[in-house]
């Protein structure tokens, strides 16, 4: 067999196109193996719905007199009945601290947090005022837009509308005080914003390493912050009990959960003469409300977190309000 120059040529040529091309394919199939393993791992591994954390044991220790089984109370009855034909999910912690009754469902299941995160913010801020970091005088200021940036956001959102002392070069300017004042009351969110840039996302998240809470996370860039029922009632238990910081700090924190304006859930169906030191959040399908309700017959924490269709956002809201007054109409006439 005669092969000519353009011949061999020719092979030459295409054995190199070929030889080009096996590197191309496997970085393709590698970019696909990469993502594929990116989703999975995003959707089902990195945030699992139960998370070993905070157990039941920690939230019941200290509560005299011993609290009774769940099973052997009627609490669970009154939930059970309020949230009969409830679609989605209600993660729900109810712990009277007076009689130790409590009752739970999906207490360690992970929802998103929504605002919720704010009470580490102002925990951590009330860390940092303590031990000198912080002074509640000191003025944060900065551009709204290189927030946003800084936090990946791209329009401001808050569950009221935000009043912030702004200039027109859209400058925000707080004290720590009233930031902290205007982030739990209202839930401004561009007041959370100054104080998470403020005392830093990475010593909140050494807050919620510190205090235990190994379920509840600030999230990613494809994640927003969540948490579990068990672990925002922690949280209010120490808070109630003084140990969140300290007691100077703890009582300060309550008064400003107890100035929540935010009273369509939790508060709506209550006595107006309650002190209620509470906290909502919502984001798209999720809705929360979770506080700890004071009453002359015992204190109780409360802890409704929520996810469902975000069309029927004011029906769980209404439930939840619904399921507050009930709560607060068993343990009232259940006072022993």
């Amino acid at each position: 067999m005669i092969i000519n120059d353009a011949g061999i040529y020719y092979y030459q040529k295409s054995k190199r196109r070929k030889r080009r091309k096996f590197p191309i394919v496997f970085f393709i199939i590698f970019l696909v193996l990469a993502w594929v393993g990116y989703v999975i791992y995003d959707h089902f591994l990195s945030r699992p719905k139960e998370i070993a954390g905070v157990t039941a044991s920690q939230l019941l220790s200290n509560i005299t007199p011993t609290p009774k089984k769940q099973t052997e109370n009627r609490l669970g009855d009154v939930v059970r009945e309020t949230l009969k034909g409830t679609k989605g999910s209600y993660g729900i912690i109810i712990l009277n601290l007076r009689t130790g009754e409590y009752y739970f469902q999906n207490e360690s299941r992970s929802y998103e947090a929504a605002s919720l995160y704010k009470l580490w913010v102002m925990a951590t801020a009330f860390d940092q005022i303590k031990n000198g970091r912080l002074r509640e005088a000191d003025v944060l200021s900065q551009d709204l837009d290189v927030l946003r940036m800084k936090f990946n956001i791209a329009t401001p959102s808050g569950e009221m509308n935000d009043e912030e002392e702004k200039d027109e070069e859209n400058i925000i300017s707080y004290t720590v005080k009233d930031a902290l004042t205007q982030m739990i009351t209202i839930s401004d969110n561009n007041a959370a914003l100054l104080l998470s840039e403020r005392v830093r996302l990475a010593n909140v998240a050494y807050f919620l390493e510190k205090q235990g809470f190994i379920s509840s996370s600030l999230g990613t860039n494809n994640a927003g912050p969540f948490t579990t029922p068990l672990e925002i009632a922690l949280f209010l238990k120490k808070l109630y009990e003084g140990k969140l910081v300290d007691g100077a700090s703890s009582k300060k924190m309550l008064d400003l959960l107890r100035w929540q304006k935010l009273n369509n859930k939790i508060p709506k169906y209550l006595p107006e003469n309650l002190f209620i030191a509470h906290k909502t959040g919502e984001l798209d399908e999720f809705n929360h409300d979770v506080g700890i309700v004071f009453t002359p017959s015992g204190d109780y924490i409360i802890v409704i977190l929520s996810q469902s269709n975000i069309s029927s956002r004011y029906l769980v809201e209404e439930k939840i309000a619904i399921l507050s007054r009930d709560i607060y109409k068993y343990f009232s006439t259940n006072d022993r």
